[in-house]
């Protein structure tokens, strides 16, 4: 049951965040972080997997565990969840939607100008130089599961390619970062969407809206309410509670003939 004091809030938002985590590519089958590996790669950790010295230890066995992933989020469909924000931005004169994720599935379901705090695993860049290839990846060929497969070469210094997102050990790109704290501040309403809201310094965006005076939502399987004022829990799959508050807040109201994303 959403109230209606939130899809009025919600109704009546002029610059919104939507801030996304790993539980919104997971209910698209995308794996995260804490699932256990399968196959051949169950003998890793993903966690010394995705480091600076793995690697330098072994780059051929990262970068093939990389393209792993990367085409398991190619096989994946963006969800209800996805679809469902980038309905909220063509209703709202303001949408900022800042994600924790690493996949294209929020920009495939229609969204524009994502801010990607963690990176991309379409967008690599130079170990050596940092400079990202002036052509997109294609599409893998299906790797076997715990295949090595040597990354490409970068053509301003010779290079290996490493993946574009951040590794354990580094910081998140700084320009993405303010980014994301300044829609925060001016925002009046974030929804927080399938993450934790414990690895600082991105848990910090939905404290920064709220102690700036905006109505925070949190929409998640356990969702939690840790101030109560101007506060929101939305318990459940996003992809089920999403729809239905962009549903109840706008029904079959005339699009807004203006639309900004940042």
């Amino acid at each position: 049951m959403i109230s209606d004091t939130l899809i009025d809030a919600v109704r009546n938002a002029r610059d919104i965040v939507v801030f996304t985590g790993a539980g919104v590519s997971a209910e698209s089958g995308v794996p995260t972080f804490r699932d256990s590996l399968t196959g051949l790669w169950e003998r890793f950790d993903a966690t010394s997997l995705a480091t600076p010295d793995a690697f330098r230890a072994d780059p051929a066995l990262v970068w093939g565990w990389y393209e792993w992933r990367r085409m398991k989020v190619l096989q994946a469909q963006p969800n209800p969840a996805h679809r469902a924000i980038a309905e909220l931005a063509r209703q709202v004169p303001r949408l900022t939607l800042v994600s924790q994720n690493v996949d294209d599935l929020h920009e495939r379901a229609g969204s524009i100008g994502v801010i990607h705090l963690h990176g991309s695993l379409h967008q690599p860049r130079c170990f050596d130089c940092g400079k990202a290839p002036k052509e997109p990846l294609g599409v893998p060929d299906e790797p076997e599961a715990g295949r090595r497969l040597q990354p490409p070469r970068c053509s301003a210094c010779g290079g290996q390619l490493r993946p574009g997102v951040v590794w354990f050990g580094e910081s998140l790109p700084s320009n993405a970062l303010n980014a994301a704290f300044a829609a925060a501040q001016r925002c009046d309403l974030l929804l927080s969407v399938g993450t934790s809201g414990v690895v600082y310094p991105a848990a910090g965006i939905p404290v920064q809206a709220w102690e700036s005076g905006a109505v925070v939502v949190h929409v998640n399987p356990q969702a939690t309410c840790s101030h109560g004022e101007r506060e929101y829990a939305l318990i459940g799959p996003a992809g089920e509670q999403l729809p239905e508050l962009v549903r109840q807040a706008f029904g079959s109201r005339q699009l807004p003939s203006q639309h900004i994303a940042e």
